[in-house]
């Protein structure tokens, strides 16, 4: 009988290493996604979550380690780190929409002119991703006339649509007032519902013990302790965990279970 070949990890970073002017950022982290995992890091501001996102899709030199994608070995200095990173979707707490491009536009401009997609064909999914994020009535808009949430939303639909194998996000209710933080994360949930491999960097715990499969805590460049949400935020282990989840139920970002 032949066995199956286990599948690789959508996305596996081994022993990463960053500095900036000397200063190490990143201290050997080790993480792997499996296909349809949610994986939500958390820690104080810097702690390295931005970085190790920005070095996952490349947008920043390691100085160690390695990154995997379905398998296949990257690095920044690639010939084809456009080609690579086709495979990843990120989203920042910045918009980053061009405002003299509707909302349509927008979402299928790297399609059509990245990827080479037919126009029509681009038009058709792109309005289908506006559709699941609930902004199909939005698809002639400029930025300029929708909220935050309705933005963060756009930009969120912009990384969907080159189909990527696995979907980056930095902090991206941040920026946004209190009361449109929920229209995206409700985005998000219908996201890992329907399967998609998510690397979210967040300070909002209780979405994370909600959504995620894991919980990464980062300190100091390294990943401290890694769970299951009820583990993370029911009986975390290391002592540093326990300080920053007793520091975030002070300032009443999460409630105790």
């Amino acid at each position: 009988m032949a066995t199956r070949r286990k599948a690789p990890p959508a996305l596996e970073l081994r022993g990463i290493k960053k500095r900036y002017a000397g200063a190490m950022v990143l201290n050997g982290v080790d993480l792997s996604l499996a296909e349809h995992e949610v994986v939500c890091l958390i820690g104080a501001s810097g702690s390295g979550k931005s970085t190790l996102l920005r070095c996952a899709d490349l947008l920043e030199p390691i100085d160690g380690g390695s990154i995997r994608l379905s398998g296949e070995r990257v690095a920044a200095t690639d010939a084809n780190v456009d080609a690579t990173r086709r495979g990843l979707g990120i989203v920042f707490q910045g918009f980053n929409l061009f405002p003299h491009l509707t909302v349509l536009e927008n979402v299928t401009l790297a399609p059509r002119i990245a990827l080479g997609h037919d126009p029509i064909a681009a038009a058709t999914r792109g309005r289908a991703i506006l559709t699941s994020l609930g902004l199909a009535d939005k698809a002639e808009a400029y930025p300029d006339k929708l909220s935050g949430g309705q933005q963060q939303r756009v930009a969120i639909a912009r990384a969907l649509a080159t189909e990527p194998k696995v979907l980056l996000l930095d902090e991206i209710t941040s920026a946004l007032d209190p009361v449109l933080v929920g229209e995206v994360l409700e985005a998000l949930r219908a996201l890992a519902k329907s399967g998609m491999t998510m690397l979210i960097a967040t300070h909002e715990m209780s979405f994370a013990r909600e959504v995620a499969d894991r919980v990464c805590y980062l300190d100091a460049g390294k990943i401290v302790e890694v769970g299951t949400p009820k583990k993370i935020f029911g009986a975390p282990r290391d002592p540093r965990t326990r300080e920053f989840l007793r520091r975030v139920r002070s300032a009443g970002r999460v409630t105790a279970r």
